[in-house]
């Protein structure tokens, strides 16, 4: 099942304000068509060529004027934040070589893939580093957990799914995208696998894995917001066995390797950043130094299709190899993870005479 990328609804802002920036309105719809391709496919071969990469210190200005909204409210002028943040955006990704939301009206618009992410806010720590701090203080004052990235029933059906998909590859069987709540599991076969959830933010994520039975449990974040939150989370709903730790997965200092690897929702972030390009392509190297061979990868996704996942895949283990621009069916491609399967049990919507979901959630072995 591919997924469905619909725009957000937001509030209306004054006119003439400039549009808040936000999660791509890009739409992509089932099958294996142009519509498809990644960003990740988009780099493929470019390596950092051509691309200059501006510092987060030059950017950092668009997160610091972005409003960091919670339901106890802002004593900010949202509004005027949502403009400054797109103006400071827009200039920034500009002075990268990035497109932006911004400047919609170049010569070979038609040549661009429809696919690729716009830069936003969403990509840059320092807006992060504001969005956790806010939920810290909202946890110290109302014991507020914060927002669920993708809702509470999409991160239990990761925990389970991801259970049994581990019990599959343990006895040998074909993964059958079975999510079902109430599938049998021995938990012994699997509870001491030690797993990393990257971008863990407040993690919960990590307490719904271990309700399913993982005990070896590391959460990782840029933000130190973040982490004293997940921290904080752990101690009062009694996970303090979880252990949490401020890192970068894109210059990760992790030494280890791990069985399994979650992501709900980084590499979307990542993909934001004004050099989103680049930093995927970082992202899967650490990412595939950090999982050991035949462990798996689980990536929850709303801004990417299944297919548009298993492409991007494709295309870093070719960039891998240097083969990049080998024509597909060409010759053999050296694989560093293979796709095994993934949710299939999303609510779906019909748009457009496609059906699709609001998220997608994929797992690769690591070969």
């Amino acid at each position: 099942m591919a997924g469905i990328r619909l725009t957000p609804e937001e509030p209306e802002l004054p006119q003439g304000t400039p549009p808040r920036p936000q999660l791509p309105p890009a739409f992509a719809g089932a099958g294996g068509t142009a519509a498809t391709a990644t960003a990740g496919a988009a780099l493929a071969g470019s390596g950092s060529g051509g691309l200059e990469m501006a510092s987060d210190d030059e950017r950092s200005v668009a997160a610091d004027s972005w409003s960091v909204r919670s339901e106890y409210g802002s004593t900010l002028d949202d509004d005027q934040r949502y403009a400054d943040a797109a103006e400071v955006l827009a200039a920034a990704a500009a002075s990268a070589n990035f497109p932006s939301g911004a400047s919609d009206c170049c010569s070979d618009k038609d040549d661009q893939d429809p696919s690729e992410i716009e830069g936003s806010v969403l990509g840059l720590q320092s807006y992060w580093d504001a969005s956790y701090s806010e939920d810290l203080a909202n946890f110290q004052e109302h014991g507020h957990a914060g927002e669920i990235w993708f809702g509470a029933d999409v991160m239990d059906t990761v925990a389970v799914w991801t259970k049994k998909l581990c019990a599959d590859i343990i006895q040998g069987e074909t993964p059958s995208g079975n999510d079902s709540i109430d599938c049998e599991v021995d938990e012994k076969q699997f509870s001491n696998y030690p797993v990393l959830d990257v971008g863990t933010g407040n993690g919960l994520l990590l307490q719904a894995l271990a309700k399913q039975g993982f005990s070896n449990l590391t959460g990782t974040d840029y933000s130190e917001g973040a982490i004293e939150l997940a921290k904080n989370l752990a101690a009062r709903d009694g996970f303090t066995a979880i252990n949490f730790l401020v890192d970068d997965i894109l210059e990760t200092k992790l030494d280890r390797k791990f069985k399994i690897v979650t992501d709900k929702g980084t590499l979307d972030a990542i993909g934001l950043h004004p050099d989103g390009r680049v930093k995927r392509v970082m992202y899967w190297e650490s990412v595939s130094n950090l999982v050991e061979p035949g462990g798996i990868v689980v990536i929850t996704s709303c801004n990417h299709t299944k297919d548009e996942l298993v492409q991007e895949v494709e295309d870093f283990s070719k960039r891998k190899s240097g083969k990049e621009h080998l024509v597909e069916g060409a010759g053999n491609v050296p694989h560093i993870f293979r796709y095994i399967d993934h949710v299939r049990t999303y609510p779906t919507i019909m748009f457009g005479g496609v059906e699709g979901s609001h998220v997608c959630t994929v797992a690769f072995q690591r070969v």
